[in-house]
């Protein structure tokens, strides 16, 4: 994924997002490239910038641990932010996110990635962990946002 991170889109027949009066409502997103039907894994599936943003270090035995998480985390939080754009909104405007773990060890480095979008005035959260996620058990996260943007 060397080009922008598009926004959220829809995988099967649901909606991406919805906007409801004021408020913005976006389906769960995981880091999957949509057009290329690419789930990202890892360091190499993000631009380099954001590796260095991320913390990678190039020393295999660290980043192929903390790069998958990291890498979905940063990709997950793009498309949010890509997709309230298109909306009218800002990252500021999230005032909820539900985020579900396939394993709750990697909510602190998945928190690392979330301070970067969130660094003053995070919003709400529910936090989970569930057994699996769809298309792949290669997906770690997924998160849903809920954004007040009036019209």
């Amino acid at each position: 994924m060397s080009q922008p991170t598009p926004g959220a889109a829809p995988l099967a027949r649901y909606a991406a997002w919805k906007r409801r009066g004021d408020f913005i409502f976006l389906s769960g997103v995981i880091a999957v490239d949509p057009v290329a039907g690419k789930i990202v894994r890892g360091f190499a599936d993000i631009p380099h910038e954001a590796r260095q943003v991320l913390g990678y270090t190039g020393e295999f035995s660290v980043d192929c641990k903390q790069g998958p998480i990291l890498a979905q985390s940063w990709v997950v939080f793009e498309q949010i932010r890509t997709t309230l754009a298109e909306a009218g909104g800002s990252m500021a405007d999230v005032f909820k996110l539900v985020q579900y773990f396939k394993d709750l060890a990697d909510y602190p480095l998945y928190n690392r990635v979330r301070r970067h979008y969130f660094p003053d005035d995070p919003p709400v959260s529910t936090v989970v962990q569930v057994s699996a996620m769809l298309p792949s058990p290669d997906i770690l996260v997924e998160v849903e946002a809920t954004a007040w943007v009036p019209v």
